[in-house]
């Protein structure tokens, strides 16, 4: 007797057997995403990919201020990625370096950075820029100090919250010497007049102390007092007072404190969703002020339309998404608070920096990481997030995953040369 299918139940084996390729791949995906190696690539990608979308947009937006002042149209773009180029070789070094290392030299970097934040004040070394005193030049190089500052404290944070972590449940031991040092070393920043970096400072320390556990009453009152401070000391200064009053009051126009917020939502108005194409800038001629640095998001939007801004912030939250997954995977509270400490400077001073932009916030001079002119801010940059590389490595199961991956790679490479020979 022969053996029929009935037709119904053939019918529905089809489908099925074609729904197992679509599920496997599926799963493939996830798996990949979740991969012990995933915080890894993701930082190493994003940050690559910021870093050359920032180069290209420091030609285009700083060409026609050097062609005015009677430099080369390349002069900016050529510091940028001499300093790119100096911070590769200091990323690859972070990345390598094992996380004792990090915890062991906490205090002498941050006694380093200390010195060179000092360094500032001393005549002949230290000079003002649009009147902040955070600038020293050495043997014809210029840097600023506060952006060494930032890495020190978040790795110092990190070493100090860790070691104390049993005992933050007590209000002095979360406090002490975790919020006097930072104090004095944003006390230190801001005698040089330079509030934005200081409120970088501020979130950087805010966020070691949530991850490290401190109880939400304690942190919830340092947050109030560095409030205070900030609003304080805005207030202090007519030109900030300006600043405020051009975001918040009735009368915004280029002739007050209004000129570049309103040039840089002109500039991202008039990209509309494609942009006017790489190179057209019109606030690039002298219209929008610090076009290549800390409003060079302006001239994205302006030439690359929405999709480029979205594409900025994709990236951004890229980082901070493989951040976070450092500190939730990562057992070692040191490289959890420390991780803590740099996504919040990061990923802090680049909404910060948008929000200035877009007329969210008062425009308080921070530029945007990795993609805004700045050779001290982008070797900085670049040094912290190798940090963060070198905490990504040693998560659970990633050494593994990247020496199997390596040894491929090898193996490969090996093939290719005999088959050539």
């Amino acid at each position: 007797m022969a053996l029929t299918i009935p037709p119904r139940a053939a019918s529905s084996s089809a489908p099925r057997a074609a729904r197992e390729p679509a599920r496997s791949r599926t799963g493939s995906i996830l798996g990949q995403w979740n991969s012990a190696v995933t915080s890894y690539y993701v930082l190493t990608g994003a940050t690559a990919l910021l870093l050359v979308l920032g180069l290209v947009m420091v030609l285009s937006s700083s060409s026609v201020e050097s062609l005015a002042a009677g430099r080369s149209p390349y002069a900016v773009f050529l510091d940028q990625a001499r300093f790119a180029l100096l911070g590769l070789p200091l990323m690859w070094v972070a990345s390598r370096l094992p996380v004792r290392f990090y915890r062991t030299m906490a205090w002498p970097i941050l006694g380093a950075a200390t010195v060179f934040q000092l360094m500032v004040f001393i005549p002949g070394l230290g000079f003002a820029i649009k009147g902040n005193q955070n600038w020293v030049r050495v043997a014809g190089f210029t840097a600023q100090p506060s952006e060494a500052v930032k890495l020190a404290l978040a790795i110092w944070l990190g070493a100090v919250l860790a070691r104390k972590r049993p005992l933050l449940g007590e209000w002095k031991h979360a406090l002490i010497p975790a919020v006097p040092v930072a104090a004095a070393m944003i006390g230190l920043v801001l005698i040089g007049n330079d509030l934005g970096t200081a409120m970088v400072l501020m979130m950087l320390v805010v966020g070691a102390l949530f991850i490290a556990g401190v109880p939400l009453r304690v942190l919830g009152a340092s947050v109030i007092a560095a409030l205070g401070v900030a609003i304080s000391l805005a207030l202090s200064s007519p030109n900030r007072v300006k600043r405020l009053e051009a975001l918040f009051g009735s009368d915004c126009d280029t002739s007050n404190g209004c000129y570049q917020t309103l040039h840089g939502g002109w500039g991202l108005a008039t990209g509309g969703w494609g942009g006017l194409g790489l190179g057209q800038s019109r606030e690039k001629w002298s219209y929008l002020p610090e076009a290549h640095n800390d409003f060079i998001f302006a001239i994205i939007g302006e030439e690359l339309g929405l999709i480029g801004t979205l594409l900025v912030l994709a990236l951004v939250g890229l980082l901070a998404f493989a951040m976070f997954r450092v500190i939730r995977r990562h057992p070692d509270p040191f490289v959890q608070i420390t991780t803590g400490a740099i996504v919040c400077w990061i990923i802090g001073q680049a909404l910060v920096n948008i929000g200035v932009v877009i007329g969210l916030v008062p425009v308080i001079g921070v530029p945007l990481p990795l993609v805004s002119a700045g050779g001290s801010a982008l070797i900085t940059t670049m040094t912290a997030l190798g940090v963060v590389v070198s905490f990504a490595r040693t998560e659970p199961g990633a050494a593994e995953a990247l020496s199997a991956r390596a040894s491929v790679v090898r193996r490969s490479l090996a093939v290719i040369g005999r088959t050539r020979g």
